[in-house]
């Protein structure tokens, strides 16, 4: 994955079989590396009977099809299981799950769907088609069916106990990375599968495009969650490595954010007012200016407005944002 290089894979294994949590990207390359480290526990694809997929991010639920497809694995979500590009593609009376990227029609069909204005206004430009063909030659089944969110076979909620690798879990839901955030909590042994929600070293993209109302506040609850795991000692996230101190890490994110709200109320006192992209640039440097800076700068705008820290208003047609 741009930027972040790796997902972590975890592997459960029971009298039955393996559960793997978030098995990786939909490409060869990482189904080969899948099987080469399954074998390394004597084991390989067709012993894997569920798959956990903590989100609704292709690097985290990726290589579900092919398990599914060649070894039957059942499939395990949070009940919100659902990606804002099935939104989208609803919102437009198209059905996602028939969208195919090795097809012409349906690449134009994706583009005309990712270039549809964002909420604050602006104009989004979507990738161009050679490029979207390169997402579809990366599935190992030759088509672009990996890319689509994956139907659950089995779900849980909030609070909810479940046996996988011979352990029970809590199921913790955790929204602001995404809505449907699933984190697994093992209180025997203190051991917190956190998927993206924290991570070691980064801050998980607060995407500000979604069905949250507030995703940063939802953010930060989510985060303040952590805390009240009784016995929590060891954190396996899927980027980075795994870490104990949990408590001083979602301090430490929690302050990041806060300290990126004090960005844009200083732009907005410099600027008067401002475009969400005109506040992005403020708060990012060059080399991340695109889209998901923008959404991430819309979220925290918008967390303001919510607060009263911040006004929004449309002049000509374009969305403006005032912190002062």
């Amino acid at each position: 994955m741009p930027g972040l290089g790796h997902v972590n894979c975890y592997a459960l294994e029971d009298a039955d079989g393996f559960t793997l949590v978030d098995p990786g990207l939909p490409s060869l390359e990482s189904w080969n590396a899948l099987g080469h480290l399954l074998a390394q526990l004597g084991t390989d694809h067709s012993r894997v009977h569920t798959a956990v997929v903590t989100h609704s991010h292709p690097d985290h639920f990726g290589g579900v099809h092919r398990l599914r497809d060649d070894h039957g694995t059942r499939v395990l979500t949070h009940a919100d299981f659902r990606s804002v590009w099935m939104d989208m593609a609803i919102d437009e009376e198209m059905d996602s799950g028939n969208l195919d990227l090795a097809d012409d029609e349906d690449i134009e069909r994706v583009r005309s769907m990712m270039s549809r204005p964002t909420p604050w206004g602006a104009t989004r430009s979507a990738p161009p088609a050679t490029e979207l063909r390169k997402w579809s030659e990366m599935d190992v089944t030759g088509g672009s069916k990996s890319w689509r969110v994956p139907e659950p076979s089995d779900t849980v909620v909030d609070g909810e106990e479940i046996l996988l690798g011979g352990r029970t879990w809590l199921a913790v839901h955790t929204p602001g990375h995404t809505h449907d955030h699933l984190c697994l909590y093992d209180p025997a042994d203190g051991i917190l599968l956190s998927g993206d929600h924290v991570l070691p070293t980064i801050t998980p993209h607060i995407n500000g495009i979604g069905p949250m109302d507030d995703p940063l506040a939802t953010f930060f609850r989510s985060l303040e969650r952590m805390k009240e795991l009784p016995g929590l000692q060891h954190v396996l996230p899927a980027h980075g490595h795994p870490f104990t101190n949990v408590a001083e890490r979602v301090d430490h994110i929690i302050d990041h954010h806060g300290e990126r709200l004090d960005v844009i109320r200083e732009a907005g006192e410099d600027m008067g007012s401002g475009t969400v992209e005109a506040f992005m640039q403020r708060l990012f440097k060059e080399r991340s200016w695109g889209d998901m800076a923008a959404s991430e700068t819309y979220a925290h705008l918008e967390h303001l407005r919510i607060l009263g820290q911040a006004t929004r208003d449309e002049v000509a047609g374009q969305t403006m944002y005032s912190t002062s």
